[in-house]
């Protein structure tokens, strides 16, 4: 049989798969919850959201407020990293009802005597409830509404919104019902907001042909900070199989001094927990991290599960691999490409809670070490609960510790991963590069559930993707994909030096680059400067300085009558900080148009005056009109507006 419960809640969120996975947020941001709140007949109802930490005690409440059709809404702050619990609580409120009832009937000019008698029965229990103040006139409400001398005074009260006020503050919750509850994690600002910086630790050297090491990483770390990079991620630091390694340009066999694919740890020299010799000792890689924080720059370590043939597991535990009939390893494919050099770990292994233990002491031995952000390698080629387990587990004692998955694979899947717990995402945006291609992208980012759980992270270029619309570019291109990464996204990145040098030399018909990094070591005139490194510098620095950049997801596009040109306004969640993005998307001819301003949102009328101010140039403009007009060069190809009224 049913309870007496009578109010229905439906159709609340934020929830991501009813509730099967957890929302998104990092310290101060906001949880706007939506409800479906209903009752049966006419009564008075309400409701509120319940939420409270997950080492907290008792709930917090906010009421919620009805926006027409039963929609509810209400939102609250997350202020402490871990897991809040929330859930939406109706209930039908007599009292509220009461004083509704009662206020239609005075105003048909109905004698309500015996109604005010009922309202003595609401207000007896609040007494108790009430501040001394409030206590007063409660009581004087009650001998009002009992005495017939005091009628006039008792439905003036009756009608008063100081009666309504206090009985929204002690409602009486009879038959409450509630929601499930759903779950957000909280985590620290660098999940939202970052900007990443890749190089090869091994082309560090000033001196040519000579490994690099990690001391000479830290004399590039003033360069890194200066162009305004806060993540310095390294691709794999291990030590590099020798059993099949690759030549340059992935050539299939290796000659002497050829050092091989980082990507392919594990050797004599040992394996995951294990540094590359020539990069140095675990006492310089932890100065390195020491010296890096002092720069404002956290290390990421790339976490690849997978092994050379030569790696200690392969000896030590045969069953993390999968063995042919004829006693050979099945090596890493990716049809038609191969790599030979590389094992994959066999996930269905009968051994595999010592293998994810393995996997998981790997990572935690690397947070010890002062590492608290992983780049991880082909997340989706390894089972989704895995990533459950592990990236929960190290959550648990280590909450600042961040995840971004390098999967550019399909749509799903990538959303699969971010579900599962990792804190940013690889994307398209690679490859994205017209106007409508970017609206319908971010969109889809900003627009859908996926702003709830997602945090993309756009990178221009990386070791693995030389873009088309790269290869042979020249420097306004370049920038183009700088600002719109930098704009669009809240976290970026580049593999540098080789994006700020415009070193774009491709394999004829592959989105690959030719002679490859990532198999030989490169000398690099690291301090190169160059009108690139210096705006570079400069877009990094405005995002540093506005918290409207400091997130995806509060973006709109605005109208701009040119295909050439995208437009789109961005703000911060007080609407303090409020920007206007330009930018040409063609990098050979000037583009012009009208772009039109988004009034509503910025709460003026027409003929206002509006100043943007071009944080990188510092020109101001006074513009007192919806529609105004805009001009781009290749010289500059955008505007980043900051919006005075």
């Amino acid at each position: 049989m049913q309870n007496q419960e009578r109010v229905v809640i439906d159709y609340v969120s934020p929830q991501i798969n009813c509730g099967e996975f957890f929302i998104k947020r990092i310290i101060n941001e906001i949880v706007n919850v939506d409800a479906h709140v209903l009752v049966d007949g006419h009564d008075v109802i309400a409701a509120s959201v319940l939420f409270k930490h997950e080492k907290a005690k008792k709930w917090n409440e906010v009421r919620m407020h009805e926006v027409g059709n039963d929609e509810w809404k209400a939102s609250f702050s997350v202020e402490k990293q871990g897991f809040y619990s929330y859930k939406v609580q109706g209930w039908v409120d007599y009292a509220l009802n009461w004083q509704h009832g009662i206020d239609r009937k005075i105003d048909d000019n109905q004698h309500v005597k015996s109604e005010l008698l009922e309202g003595v029965t609401y207000l007896e229990p609040l007494v108790k409830k009430a501040t001394k103040e409030e206590k007063d006139y409660l009581n004087y409400c009650i001998d009002c509404f009992k005495d017939d001398k005091k009628y006039n005074e008792a439905i003036k009260e009756a009608m008063s919104s100081k009666l309504h006020h206090i009985f929204t503050k002690y409602p009486a919750k009879h038959l409450a019902n509630e929601s499930k509850e759903l779950q957000v994690y909280v985590d620290r600002k660098k999940a939202r907001f970052s900007t990443w910086y890749e190089f090869f630790p091994r082309s560090a050297s000033e001196t040519p042909g000579q490994h690099g090491t990690f001391k000479d990483c830290e004399r590039l770390l003033p360069r890194i900070e200066q162009m305004g990079f806060d993540v310095l991620y390294f691709p794999p630091v291990h030590p590099i199989g020798e059993v099949n390694r690759k030549g340059k340009n992935n050539t299939t066999e290796a000659k002497d001094g050829d050092v091989g694919s980082a990507w392919g740890i594990g050797s004599k020299h040992g394996g995951h927990k294990d540094l590359h010799p020539q990069l140095g000792s675990v006492a310089d890689f932890k100065a390195l991290i020491k010296k890096a924080k002092a720069h404002n720059i956290e290390i990421a370590m790339d976490y690849a599960l997978q092994a050379a043939p030569d790696h200690p597991w392969v000896k030590s535990h045969p069953d993390w691999f999968k063995w042919r009939p004829d006693g050979t390893v099945q090596y890493a494919e990716n049809p038609p490409k191969k790599y030979q050099d590389i094992l994959p770990i066999y996930w269905e292994s009968k051994d595999y809670k010592n293998l994810w233990k393995e996997c998981l002491d790997t990572m935690l031995y690397w947070i010890d070490c002062g590492i608290n952000v992983f780049r991880v390698d082909n997340p989706h080629t390894k089972p989704y609960y895995f990533w459950n387990w592990l990236i929960a587990e190290v959550k648990k004692k280590h909450p600042d510790v961040l995840f971004l998955a390098e999967a550019f694979t399909r749509p799903k899947v990538m959303q699969q991963l971010a579900k599962q717990g990792y804190t940013q995402s690889y994307t398209y945006f690679t490859w994205r590069n017209s106007k409508q291609e970017f609206i319908e992208y971010l969109t889809e980012l900003t627009q859908t559930d996926q702003r709830e759980y997602m945090q993309p992270n756009f990178w221009p270029n990386t070791p693995d993707i030389n873009p088309y619309h790269l290869q042979g570019a020249n420097e306004a291109k370049y920038l183009q994909r700088y600002a719109l990464a930098a704009t669009l996204s809240s976290s970026i990145g580049i593999y540098g030096p080789v994006f700020e040098q415009m070193i774009d030399d491709a394999i004829p018909g592959k989105e690959e680059y030719y002679m490859s990094e990532k198999f030989e070591v490169k000398h690099y005139d690291w301090f190169k400067v160059s009108k690139l490194t210096l705006l570079i510098s400069k877009i990094n620095a405005v995002r540093h300085q506005n918290e409207a950049l400091q997130q995806t997801n509060n973006i709109k596009f605005l109208n701009i009558q040119n295909d050439n040109l995208i437009a789109f306004y961005k703000w911060n969640e007080a609407r303090t900080n409020e920007l206007l993005i330009i930018i040409s998307l063609d990098q050979y001819y000037a583009q012009q148009g009208n772009v039109q301003l988004p009034l509503n949102d910025l709460g003026i009328g027409a003929g206002h005056r509006v100043q943007v101010q071009d944080l990188v140039t510092a020109s101001s403009y006074n513009w007192y009109n919806e529609w105004n007009y805009v001009e781009l060069h290749p010289t500059l190809p955008f505007h980043i507006f900051k919006i005075h009224k």
